[in-house]
C-alpha cells in the first residue's frame, strides 16, 4: 500500500520508506528461516549443526539493505537536481499508519536482544518507525505551506542515512561473526587470563573464541598443567566457569603436561 501511494504521490519518501519496510520483511523472513535451520542437529558433514545459518542471514540483511540506500540515494539526488510536485495530504495520513504498525511490530522484538538478529528487527522496526513520523511531518509541512517540494528528496537522503547506520553496524558486526571473530563483549586476553589462573595452569596457548550461531560461542585451548591432578574434574569445574563467566558454553580444552613442545604453541600458528 505505502509504495502504491508513494508512486501515486509521487513522494520519493514514502517510496524509501516502502523500499526500507520491504527490506525489513524480508530480513525477518531470513531470521526466521535460519533460526529454523539452526534448530537442526549435527550431522555427518555439519559436525556443529547449522547455528552458522543465522549468521548467514545477518550478513545477506546488511548487504540487501547497502543495495537499497544506494539506489534511494541516487533517486534522491535526481530529484533534488529536478524536483517533482507531491501530494502530502495522503503521503501524511499513509506515514501516519505506518509509525502505528512499525512501533507494534518493535515491541514484538523487545526481549530476546542478546541475538544479534532479534536485535536487528528491533532496531529496524523503530527505525521504521522514526522514518515514518519524519514523513508525517514533511508532509505536514508542505501540506501547511504549499511548497516546500525538496523536502520530499532530501527526507530521501535522510532516511538513506537512518538505512545506512543501522545497515553498517549490522553488517560489520554479522561479517566479523562469520569471520570468527571473538564476539562483542568476549576480550579473548581477559579469558585467557581466567584460563591461566585456573588450579596447575602453567600456559595457555592455541586459545580460539568464535561463535557458533548469533547466540552461541564457541572455544578450544591449550593449557599446560605439568601437574595434571583429576583432569576430569578440573575440565568440568573449568568448563561451567566458562559458562557461568563469559557465557561461552561450549569449550573443548586439551591439557597437556608440557613435556613436549606443541606445535601449536605460538600465537601465529593455526
Amino acid at each position: 500500500m505505502e509504495a502504491g501511494v508513494g508512486l501515486a504521490t509521487g513522494s520519493l519518501a514514502l517510496l524509501a520508506d516502502a523500499g526500507h519496510n520491504a527490506a525489513d520483511v524480508l530480513s525477518l523472513i531470513l531470521a526466521w528461516a535460519a533460526t529454523l535451520l539452526a534448530r537442526r542437529g549435527p550431522n555427518g558433514r555439519h559436525t556443529y549443526g547449522m547455528g552458522k545459518a543465522t549468521i548467514m542471514a545477518s550478513v545477506t540483511n546488511g548487504v540487501l539493505l547497502v543495495a537499497a540506500v544506494g539506489a534511494i540515494g541516487w533517486e534522491a539526488v535526481q530529484r533534488l537536481l529536478s524536483p517533482g510536485a507531491v501530494a502530502p495530504g495522503p503521503v501524511m495520513i499513509t506515514a501516519a499508519i505506518g509509525v502505528v504498525i512499525n512501533t507494534a511490530t518493535a515491541l514484538l522484538f523487545m526481549r530476546g536482544q542478546h541475538d544479534l538478529n532479534v536485535r536487528g528487527a528491533f532496531l529496524h522496526m523503530m527505525a521504521d518507525a522514526g522514518v515514518s513520523a519524519a514523513v508525517v511531518i514533511a508532509a505536514g509541512l508542505m501540506l501547511l505551506t504549499g511548497g516546500l517540494q525538496w523536502l520530499d528528496p532530501v527526507l530521501s537522503l535522510g532516511i538513506v542515512a537512518v538505512i545506512l547506520a543501522g545497515a553498517w553496524g549490522l553488517l560489520k558486526e554479522s561479517a566479523a561473526m562469520a569471520l570468527d571473530a571473538a564476539p562483542p563483549g568476549i576480550d579473548p586476553a581477559e579469558v585467557r587470563a581466567f584460563l591461566a589462573s585456573r588450579p596447575g595452569v602453567a600456559e595457555v596457548h592455541d586459545l580460539h573464541i568464535w561463535s557458533l550461531s548469533t547466540t552461541r560461542v564457541a572455544l578450544t585451548a591449550h593449557l599446560v598443567r605439568p601437574q595434571a591432578g583429576d583432569p576430569d574434574v578440573f575440565l568440568a569445574e573449568t568448563s561451567q566457569a566458562l559458562a557461568g563467566t563469559f557465557g561461552i558454553h561450549h569449550a573443548t580444552l586439551q591439557v597437556e603436561t608440557g613435556a613436549l613442545d606443541c606445535h601449536l604453541a605460538p600465537d601465529e600458528v593455526v
